[in-house]
């Protein structure tokens, strides 16, 4: 028992430091604590934000000014057709996109009252050729009377006077029946012209009245393209002279067109202006429906500068564009010219050989640090062109 007791006190003894050794404890803790400090005090480098752009080279071209806009094939003349009377359809003749020639039965009413209308006036002229002839006879008659002084002069007038009425009312019969044979033939809707059937307004069994539509035929041959132009490009529009057709369905074929008309009042709508481009006899693959580009271009006689719309940096209605000088960007204020399909020439505020920044404008700031990731050939530019702007990436 007493050998534990010993034991005890020596284990206590040895867990308690001493003086000496409590001092340099607490001193090594006061070290590690400056330490920390001074560690959480140190002062994070900056990584400098250097941003990848894409970049053309400034280059001045007398271009080619153009607008492009999308329309639909139709043609010059389309009909709305609909019988000169009115009737119930009993027949259609035709479907939707049936080529038709001329005098064609498109459609048919039911004719039986037409026929009956007819007969009438068939039966009212053969009542009034009798009595025309009647009268004739009765002026011949009192005639001869006259001349053997057997009746007065008052009565050969009055049988006179009754033949001119009896002629009136036979002459009045025939129109009647004419114009009632005509009618009955309208009961049959044929085709005027050689073209084929774009709608049908009209089904069996429906009454129409005289002059409703019921078929739509767009006469062959000569077809426009129908586009809207905006407001602010009319004026432009109506100088450029050279016009050109390329369809959706074949985009690498063009055809030279020509504006023939070009409305005065814009749409209600749309707020824009129907134009009437003529497509030339050459376009023999052109069919009616079909969706075509139309872009209209005049020669510009000043040089400018072409660079992507995407180039373009707005604010405060200001247009500027990012320059690439000495591995930093600088904004330039610019004057556009006039757009080019998805291009835009610059007039004024940029110089030939300056290296433009075409991608992430947005995200650019004066004076940042930028890597060139590419160069970008422009729009139809020669090899020579694409071989100096490979020299800028390098």
């Amino acid at each position: 028992m007493s050998i534990s007791l010993s034991r005890m006190r020596r284990s206590i003894a040895l867990s308690v430091p001493s003086s000496t050794n409590l001092t340099r404890f607490l001193s090594l803790l006061s070290l590690l604590g400056l330490l920390s400090i001074s560690a959480c005090s140190k002062k994070i480098e900056k990584t400098e934000d250097i941003r990848p752009v894409r970049v053309i080279q400034a280059k001045l071209e007398g271009s080619e000014i153009f607008s492009e806009f999308s329309g639909e094939v139709r043609a010059r003349v389309e009909s709305r057709l609909g019988f000169r009377v009115g009737g119930k359809i009993i027949a259609r003749k035709v479907e939707l996109g049936s080529m038709v020639k001329r005098g064609q039965v498109l459609m048919q009413l039911d004719p039986q009252d037409l026929l009956l209308g007819q007969a009438q006036a068939k039966a009212g002229l053969a009542a009034a050729e009798s009595n025309r002839d009647l009268a004739k006879a009765e002026l011949k008659r009192y005639q001869d009377l006259r001349e053997k002084n057997f009746v007065a002069q008052a009565i050969l007038e009055s049988k006179d006077s009754a033949y001119k009425a009896a002629q009136a009312s036979y002459e009045q019969a025939k129109a009647g029946f004419s114009t009632q044979t005509n009618q009955a033939g309208y009961s049959s809707l044929v085709a005027d012209v050689d073209g084929v059937v774009t709608a049908i307004d009209a089904e069996v069994g429906q009454v129409v009245s005289a002059g409703t539509s019921v078929v739509r035929v767009a006469k062959t041959g000569d077809m426009d393209v129908i586009v809207g132009i905006p407001e602010d490009k009319i004026n432009a529009i109506r100088g450029m002279t050279d016009v050109k057709v390329r369809l959706w369905a074949n985009a690498t074929q063009s055809y030279n067109a020509k504006l023939r008309e070009l409305s005065p009042i814009a749409d209600p709508v749309t707020r824009t202006f129907l134009a009437k481009v003529g497509l030339p006899d050459t376009a023999k693959e052109v069919r009616l429906g079909m969706t075509a580009t139309v872009s209209f271009g005049v020669k510009n006689p000043l040089a400018m500068i072409r660079v992507p719309m995407t180039a373009l940096f707005q604010e405060k209605n200001i247009s500027s564009v990012w320059i690439v000088e000495s591995g930093v960007v600088k904004l330039v204020p610019v004057q556009l010219g006039a757009s080019s399909g998805e291009d835009i020439l610059i007039s004024a505020g940029l110089l030939p050989g300056q290296t433009i920044v075409t991608a992430g404008v947005n995200l650019l700031k004066a004076g940042q640090k930028v890597t060139i990731l590419g160069v970008e050939a422009e729009h139809n530019a020669s090899p020579a062109a694409a071989s100096v702007a490979a020299g800028v990436a390098k």
